[in-house]
């Protein structure tokens, strides 16, 4: 059987064929391509900062609004992005290292929030 040259046939990648783009739709695509990667951005910062309020809930010992404050406030006090922070912290929660200024910030904001005891300074268990 052959195709017909007409038909709506997709390419291999499960796309539309290329087709030529009208030169006053060029700019509405590009807008849109630009929302696509701010959006796919913001989803992978929302996962990160996500995962950091789990460790603060988890080693902090406080509520999941109150781990978003704390770390919203270790942010500001820091004058580092939030997402910035929430990597700190995932990778702190990895390899053990935090900036002395952002581990500081950080025990003294979780204190005001809630009982914490983080790991290192934790008693041995019986």
């Amino acid at each position: 059987m052959t195709s017909d040259a007409g038909s709506k046939a997709e390419e291999p990648g499960g796309g539309p064929p290329d087709r030529a783009v009208p030169d006053e739709d060029a700019p509405r695509i590009s807008e849109l391509q630009e929302e696509i990667g701010q959006l796919k951005e913001a989803v992978t910062s929302h996962a990160v900062v996500d995962q950091a309020i789990g460790i603060m809930v988890a080693l902090g010992r406080v509520t999941p609004d109150d781990g978003w404050a704390v770390l919203r406030e270790v942010s500001q006090h820091t004058n580092i992005k939030l997402r910035s922070v929430a990597e700190m912290i995932l990778a702190w929660g990895q390899n053990g290292d935090l900036p002395p200024d952002v581990r500081a910030t950080l025990e003294e904001t979780l204190d005001r929030y809630g009982p914490t005891s983080l790991p290192e300074d934790s008693p041995p268990p019986r």
